[in-house]
């Protein structure tokens, strides 16, 4: 038995440890789907991703993505993560400042931005759709808002790669405050087959512009640390919904303070392209002992 290499990262952190874990393994191109789910339930972490030689010759690698429970066609974190692992293990370079990964939901662009410790990787969203907007968009949507007030935006419900709830708050003290109702926000989520609520609220400050609050009760996590997909989400529909506004070009989100995190997640608006990304750090790189 050949030990692989094993990278245990810290994605869209501030500082050191404010980001959200992600395992990532090198080297397993001989695992079937089922020995790397049981690999990926061993970890227990969010997600794991396993590193592989591209099958499109447009991509720079390839990625795929598990959960404890399930494989998933997509995700920002991991593939945020695993273009660093694929950076800091000789697999890929950029061309013309991109990296190409191969996943799930395609073959999708990610801009690499400086190097070495401040290097900052940024994922184009795979394309997103409103699906319905305002509160009685689902009867079961107010009872999951219960306790904040809505701002600028009404609620939506969107979809690219993930399918999220999206809500604004009135103000960002109110949305680092609040306590939600899992029980409400697990059952949208199963109504509506999402990923479960992701609230946000503006900054006066310019950095951050946007705290985000992401509560996943679809997969079972009850909140986030560092949410890329969900911040493409609602990049969009600001997007969509303000196109001359104040945030139409861009901003910094703070995620993550209110469970003990620190995380930054940069946005990037380019007419209709949404670019998400930041900061990863390896915090274990080794060999893995595992037996396919």
């Amino acid at each position: 038995m050949s030990p692989l290499r094993y990278l245990h990262l810290d994605v869209f952190a501030a500082t050191l440890g404010g980001g959200n874990h992600l395992g990532v393994v090198i080297g397993a191109d001989d695992w079937d789907s089922a020995a790397m789910q049981r690999f990926a339930r061993w970890t227990a972490l969010v997600e794991t991703t396993f590193l592989l030689p591209p099958t499109d010759p447009r991509a720079s690698y390839r990625v795929r993505i598990f959960t404890p429970h399930d494989e998933i066609p997509f995700a920002g974190h991991p593939s945020i993560g695993s273009a660093h692992a694929a950076l800091e293990a000789g697999l890929a370079t950029p061309r013309n400042g991109l990296l190409w990964q191969e996943c799930g939901a395609g073959v999708l662009p990610i801009r690499v931005e400086g190097t070495g410790a401040t290097r900052e990787l940024l994922l184009r969203s795979p394309g997103e759709r409103v699906l319905a907007t305002g509160r009685e968009a689902d009867p079961l949507l107010p009872a999951a808002l219960h306790g904040v007030t809505d701002g600028a935006l009404p609620p939506a419900l969107v979809d690219g790669g993930r399918r999220w709830w999206l809500a604004e708050v009135a103000d960002e003290a109110s949305l680092r405050a609040w306590q939600p109702d899992h029980a409400a926000i697990l059952a949208l989520a199963r109504a509506s087959s999402s990923m479960g609520l992701c609230a946000f609220a503006r900054v006066a400050s310019d950095q951050p512009r946007l705290v985000v609050r992401a509560f996943p009760a679809g997969v079972g996590i009850v909140e986030d640390p560092a949410s890329g997909a969900a911040n493409g989400l609602i990049a969009a529909w600001i997007a969509h919904a303000e196109p001359h506004g104040p945030l139409a070009r861009g901003y910094r989100v703070s995620q993550g303070r209110e469970i003990g995190h620190d995380a930054q997640l940069m946005v990037h608006i380019d007419h209709d392209a949404i670019w998400v990304g930041g900061r990863s750090h390896t915090v274990v790189d080794g060999s893995l002992a595992w037996s396919a």
